[in-house]
C-alpha cells in the first residue's frame, strides 16, 4: 500500500498534467474530475505554486507556468 505522501504526490502530478492538458481550467473543474474536495485541491494547488509550476491568471482559474519539467 501507498504512504499517504505518495497518494498526495500521485495526486498533485496528476492535477498538474491534467491542467497542462487543457491549458485553464477553474478550481471546480478540478474538484469535479478528481472527486476530492475543494480545500485539498488548493493545498495541491499551492504547493504547485510554490514550485512555480502553475500560477492563477484570474481568481479560481489556473494554468501552467513556462517552467521546464520533466514529468516520469
Amino acid at each position: 500500500m501507498k504512504t499517504s505522501t505518495d497518494r498526495m504526490l500521485t495526486r498533485i502530478k496528476s492535477i498538474y498534467l491534467y491542467i497542462k492538458q487543457r491549458e485553464t481550467v477553474t478550481t471546480n473543474e478540478l474538484v469535479e474530475e478528481f472527486g476530492i474536495t475543494q480545500r485539498t485541491i488548493q493545498r495541491d494547488l499551492n504547493v504547485l505554486e510554490y514550485n512555480n509550476l502553475v500560477e492563477s491568471p484570474a481568481r479560481g482559474k489556473w494554468s501552467v507556468t513556462k517552467k521546464k519539467t520533466h514529468v516520469s
